[in-house]
């Protein structure tokens, strides 16, 4: 990679510093105790929760308002830090970050000696670490690095993850597991956020994979049914794959950095070219696989929209602030890697953008024939992190991060609206038990729809900001604006305004469904154990067939999301836009939370904002609100008062007339048929045809084997037993007793007892010795 951009960042953003300080606000210092206060209401809640009067909901909810109420105090605290730290006994690393550009080394590192004050630079990032063990000569450290990205996202976990614990307490209540699923929950929240206050790779593998074991458990809460627990393993097992990519990745890493695990020292020797590109590329094609599984990306994103096995606060914690999102994290805490590994800056594609582009698109076709409004919203949350993994890949770092900052908010508020319905009819079936569901749910409704608008990118809600600056950040438009960053990757801004398109088209189609039209719903008496009923009620009124309107603790949660969903997007104004030259209100995300001009980040130009091209993809995003509209609205609706029935679909619709767009729709309905290939092909491959040839080989070849030693051995021992032992040793010894026991018996006849006779034997004896002596000598 060329490394002169680092050079254009010393000259425009002032000093590049080795990034971090072992001194800050004490919050800072010590933000270990945000993970830590939930992970102890885990083991509170599973020791003393069945005694308590809310069945241990009480310490969850609390536990998690500490953390919540701890996390704006960091983020008030890393604001002051950012913008008041000046860099001193930044530790030897601060020493200097040398490059070498067109074969001349510079010096790029600005930074002051330890403990002579400085040149004011706020990035710096605030570390704590300590020995966790030491093994071969490595040092194992265990600790935090908090810097904009941290703050943000502990922000992020710990609000989303208090509105589910209160939205939890009247959508479960009396569940056969309520305990178990609120211990389970903080420790959710809790992995999560250890995984976002790492300071190791070794630390953030073990956060990582906590994350992964506490989704499994969430996902088949209800693991009676087999439906659920397989959600769960599918889950639990396709990320298992990626995380052989991600374990592979950090061990090339590991070694590459001179065996570290650091996180801020492999960052800044990828960007400082101390570890090759093609080392690096490596390591990020296995990292790659990694994310695929945990962020939902094509074709590792099968397991997320079956997820929704779980209760649906849980959905909505996945999906918008946790599990999905780690994926994305850890390519914005590798970034350096990243960046340097695929050759992000200067390029037209890579296998970052190309992923998150395929995604994005993909994952919107699918969310076109989903009747669980559930995984509709699944689908959309794959579309969504290919938006965030995309705008990774072509370098808007910040456009990435934003995104997933406002999208916790719209998507949370839909997952939990989702939920709200669903609480009321106990089903997510969108054509068979919704409809019309705005004249007994408005607050639903209405909350409903003000985050499918941030969502689809409707200006001025949130999601209109966040999308805009990914597109500008391909810079790949240049008309009147929209220049600059870190190529011309023209590609990814085409897919991104489809992507718009096929979001405001599915979440037409789900609204109308849902909220639109005649109620279909037919009461049974197992709605509430039915297939997808989530067990969200079994306390409900049986004499109450008709839906109504969610409890305070489901809509204030929904009421407070939606108004985030509004107004989060104006946290990064663009320069001049409303503000005017009041810089103080530009840009602030871009601001607090990009690690700009330290070492361990890689220089990142941004594109110019351009009206332009946000005016151009907000329409392309209202054409498929109306294209869609049109055909629910007008169409569906009227063929429904000519045949006097609620209709869904058009019975004689475009399908029925074209063989191939029926043929494309049968693909969408099968996914791909990648559930099929994984699932039939490959699951079934290893337990059908491989299982049948290792059993016909266990039993023809090892069996058989281990069956004729046996045999020849038998046959060997009868025979040595035979003729040996028995004939040849036994003979012989009863031969030599045979022959002993006669000449005994001969020997003995001699034995008369007579003196006479016995001196007569004397006597010959004696004579015989005599001649032979006679002769012999």
């Amino acid at each position: 990679m060329d490394l002169s951009s680092l050079l254009v960042l010393a000259a425009e953003s002032g000093p590049v510093t080795a990034g971090y300080t072992f001194d800050g606000p004490w919050i800072l210092r010590n933000v270990w105790i945000i993970p830590f206060i939930p992970a102890m209401s885990f083991l509170a809640i599973l020791f003393f929760g069945k005694r308590m009067k809310f069945k241990g909901a009480e310490i969850g909810i609390a536990s998690v308002l500490a953390a919540l109420v701890l996390a704006v105090i960091a983020n008030v605290a890393w604001f002051d830090h950012r913008d008041n730290y000046e860099s001193h006994g930044a530790g030897e690393d601060a020493a200097g970050l040398l490059v070498e550009v067109d074969g001349i080394t510079d010096d790029v590192v600005l930074t002051a000696e330890e403990g002579g004050g400085g040149e004011s630079h706020g990035s710096t990032a605030v570390r704590n670490e300590a020995t966790w063990f030491q093994t071969g000569g490595v040092e194992f450290n265990v600790g935090t690095l908090i810097d904009g990205q941290a703050v943000m996202m502990l922000f992020v976990v710990t609000f989303i993850s208090t509105l589910v614990h209160i939205y939890s307490t009247d959508y479960v209540a009396g569940d056969r597991r309520y305990t178990h699923y609120y211990a389970f929950l903080s420790l959710f929240t809790a992995s999560m956020l250890l995984l976002v206050v790492s300071s190791s790779t070794i630390q953030f593998i073990t956060a990582w994979e906590l994350v992964g074991v506490c989704s499994f458990g969430l996902i088949g809460h209800w693991w009676e049914e087999k439906p659920n627990s397989d959600a769960a393993l599918k889950a639990f097992l396709t990320n298992r794959v990626g995380d052989i990519g991600l374990l592979v990745g950090m061990i090339i890493l590991f070694f590459a950095a001179g065996q570290t695990f650091d996180i801020v020292k492999i960052n800044t020797m990828a960007i400082n070219g101390e570890i090759s590109q093609n080392t690096l590329l490596i390591a990020s094609l296995c990292l790659m696989g990694a994310v695929m599984s945990k962020s939902g990306q094509f074709v590792l994103h099968t397991w997320l929209p079956d997820a929704m096995a779980g209760p649906t606060p849980v959905s909505a914690l996945i999906h918008a602030a946790t599990m999905v999102v780690a994926g994305v994290y850890l390519i914005a805490r590798l970034y350096g890697v990243f960046y340097v590994g695929f050759s992000i800056n200067g390029s037209s594609i890579n296998p970052l953008a190309l992923i998150g582009m395929i995604t994005l698109i993909f994952g919107g076709l699918l969310a076109f024939v989903q009747d669980d409004i559930k995984r509709v919203l699944a689908y959309s949350t794959v579309s969504q992190l290919g938006y965030m993994v995309m705008a990774l890949g072509v370098g808007a770092w910040t456009a990435a991060l934003f995104h997933l900052f406002t999208h916790a908010f719209f998507k949370a508020g839909l997952f939990l609206g989702a939920g709200s319905v669903a609480h009321s009819v106990h089903s997510f079936d969108m054509k068979k038990d919704m409809g019309g569901m705005r004249k007994f749910m408005p607050t639903t409704f209405k909350t409903f729809v003000i985050c499918t608008l941030a969502l689809v990118g409707i200006f001025p809600f949130a999601g209109f900001w966040s999308k805009d600056e990914i597109l500008v950040g391909t810079g790949g438009w240049g008309l009147f604006g929209g220049t600059g960053g870190n190529g011309s990757y023209t590609l990814m801004l085409v897919g991104g305004i489809i992507g718009a398109a096929l979001t405001g088209a599915y979440m037409t189609r789900c609204i109308y469904l849902t909220f639109f039209g005649e109620f279909r719903h037919v009461p049974h008496h197992d709605d509430d154990h039915g297939h997808g009923a989530d067990h969200a009620d079994d306390h409900h009124d049986d004499h109450a067939h008709l839906p109504h309107e969610s409890g305070p603790r489901i809509t204030i949660p929904l009421v407070i999301l939606s108004g985030f969903a509004l107004l989060a997007g104006l946290v990064n104004l663009p320069p001049g836009f409303i503000t005017g030259n009041l810089e103080s209100w530009q840009e602030r995300f871009l601001h607090f939370y990009e690690p700009a001009g330290v070492a361990y980040f890689p220089a990142i130009p941004h594109g110019t904002p351009s009206y332009s091209l946000a005016i151009f993809a907000s329409i392309i995003g209202i054409l498929g609100v109306l294209a869609a509209g049109y055909y629910y609205f007008v169409l569906v609706d009227r063929k429904s008062q000519e045949l006097g029935v609620s209709l869904t679909e058009l019975p004689d619709g475009p399908t029925s007339k074209s063989s191939l767009l029926a043929a494309g729709h049968r693909f969408l309905v099968e996914k791909y048929y990648l559930d099929h290939l994984y699932t039939t092909v490959i699951a079934g491959g290893v337990k059908g045809p491989i299982a049948k040839m290792v059993y016909w080989f266990n039993q023809h070849v090892l069996d058989e084997t281990v069956d004729t030693v046996g045999r020849t051995s038998v046959k060997t021992g009868n025979a040595v037993y035979r003729y040996l032992d028995q004939g040849l040793i036994d003979g012989a010894v009863n031969l030599t007793g045979k022959v002993s026991n006669e000449t005994g018996g001969e020997l003995r006849k001699l034995q008369t007892g007579k003196i006479q006779q016995y001196a007569a034997y004397l006597f010959a004896g004696a004579t015989v010795a005599a001649g032979v002596l006679i002769f012999v000598i």
